[in-house]
């Protein structure tokens, strides 16, 4: 069995040789940032919301519009009314329409409405009774189309999209904000995994070497059979433990590889932090910046702007609405195309169209109050959110604050725990404490070294949560940001 367990520790030494990619906390974070996928699909993200916001701001510059009906063939019979005698009659159509028109667009945000200047051709072939061409052409228009008491989308749009782009900017970071709060937590959970096996190693060629001493003893009657075979159960114990480690440590490794987009070739060695900045975080400062940095504050606006915009919507739509149209330019129409846009006359059409609904069984009134009592659930959500965040924000400052100490005195206990091991070694080396005492310090040492590992962790997430709240940086003092001109290609 002893043979069984040696041969496993031969084999996991090697495996641990084969380490060849040495990493710090910041190397890990910095890996994630720059290749992980979970960093890609963030950049593809942004880059939507970016491409939603430049179409945004499109619909307020001009557009140049081409439009064509080409080859309209009509080939039918006709009813045609006698305006004297009332008799119908079909007659036949053979015609073939088209028409070409270039436009120039222009939205106007303040008041809803839309300006074009285009310009038009139309030809018309009608072959029978007998063959004709005519041409009509308007070469230039201007025509203007207002809506009145209606909801004007642009206008609100040019409320919520800026602030909307803004937000996708601020998510954009905190995504990869989350990115190296995850990345962290597998950074120590493989380091655990690592230093586990370290220790598992040594602990067996330590106990190996008591049991040796322990043997010797025993054939000289210093020590009993039953502390003998107490210390040979250790030394199983630590040899089962190897296993474990080893396997823990794979498994591990394998999810920090994956997430940072390396194969299963990559090994990494992991560096554990040797120290830790001592930062004392003020709550007010940390709920100050997280408004102005993070997008929990836009996220409220966006809310209560979308709410408002939907009882807008639903008041613009109730009662009377009405649509102005103004048109006026140049017409002229003859067998020639030559002379199609000779002397031109003038045009000019107004229209007003109006809509009001007599009777809609309060179909317009139940739309605004189901949007008012929405705008009101929404803004007590908004308030109550805001309580929550605050606390939310307290109770990390003061466990982040707290977890300075913890972090010094799992230091202090790690370095204690392994000195008293090594005492209590010496002195059964020497025959003055049993394998009880040896035991004892083995898994105290143990424990002290996972626990300084695991309060290094804690500070560490607590550190990158706080950061991913306020996206400031408070070892540096700077305001988290990123290179957005080079995301989007410019």
């Amino acid at each position: 069995m002893l043979l069984i367990v040696v041969g496993m520790l031969f084999s996991t030494e090697g495996r641990a040789q084969s380490l060849n990619r040495k990493m710090t906390l910041t190397d890990v974070i910095y890996t994630a940032h720059e290749q992980s996928p979970s960093a890609l699909v963030a950049k593809h993200n942004f880059l939507g919301n970016y491409w939603a916001y430049r179409s945004y701001k499109a619909q307020f510059l001009p557009s140049l519009n081409l439009g064509a009906t080409l080859g309209n063939f009509n080939r039918s019979l006709m009813a045609l009314q006698n305006s004297e005698t009332g008799n119908i009659k079909y007659v036949e159509n053979n015609n073939m329409r088209n028409n070409l028109t270039l436009s120039l667009d222009q939205n106007i945000a303040l008041t809803g409405g839309k300006v074009s200047v285009f310009t038009q051709l139309n030809r018309l072939d009608q072959y029978a009774p007998e063959r004709n061409i005519t041409y009509n052409s308007q070469p230039i228009n201007i025509t203007y189309i207002q809506p009145l008491r209606a909801f004007n989308s642009l206008k609100w749009q040019k409320k919520t999209q800026p602030k909307e782009y803004e937000k996708a900017k601020r998510s954009y970071l905190e995504t990869m904000e989350d990115i190296t709060v995850t990345a962290t937590s597998l950074f120590f959970n493989a380091l655990l995994s690592q230093r586990n096996l370290e220790r598992a190693q040594k602990n067996y060629q330590n106990t190996e070497t008591l049991y040796r001493i322990a043997k010797e003893r025993f054939e000289l009657g210093k020590v009993t059979k039953s502390e003998l075979l107490q210390l040979e159960l250790r030394l199983l114990n630590d040899g089962l433990s190897i296993n474990q480690s080893q396997l823990n440590l794979d498994m591990n490794q394998l999810k920090l590889k994956s997430y940072l987009g390396y194969n299963e070739s990559v090994q990494l060695e992991l560096v554990l932090p040797d120290s830790i900045p001592e930062l004392a975080l003020n709550v007010s400062e940390v709920v100050d910046l997280s408004y102005a940095n993070s997008s929990f504050g836009l996220s409220q606006e966006l809310s209560v702007l979308y709410a408002e915009q939907s009882v807008a919507e639903a008041k613009a739509n109730r009662g009377l609405s009405a649509t102005l149209s103004a048109q006026f330019g140049l017409t002229q129409q003859n067998e020639s195309f030559k002379y199609a846009y000779k002397n031109p006359m003038d045009q000019e059409i107004i229209s007003l169209g109006l809509s009001l609904p007599i009777m809609d069984w309060g179909l317009g009134k139940g739309r605004v109050k189901t949007a008012k009592s929405r705008e009101n659930v929404v803004r007590t959500q908004t308030n109550q959110e805001d309580t929550e965040h605050r606390q939310d924000i307290m109770i990390k400052v003061v466990q982040f604050n707290n977890q300075i100490r913890q972090c010094k005195i799992s230091a202090m206990a790690d370095s204690v725990a392994e000195q008293r091991y090594e005492m209590v070694m010496e002195r059964f080396i020497n025959g003055t404490a049993d394998v009880t005492d040896l035991n004892t310090a083995q898994s105290e040492k143990d424990e002290a070294a996972n626990r300084y590992i695991q309060e290094l962790n804690n500070y560490w997430s607590y550190y990158y949560n706080i950061r991913r709240l306020t996206l400031f940086d408070y070892i540096s003092r700077t305001n988290i940001s990123a290179e957005f001109d080079k995301i989007v290609g410019k």
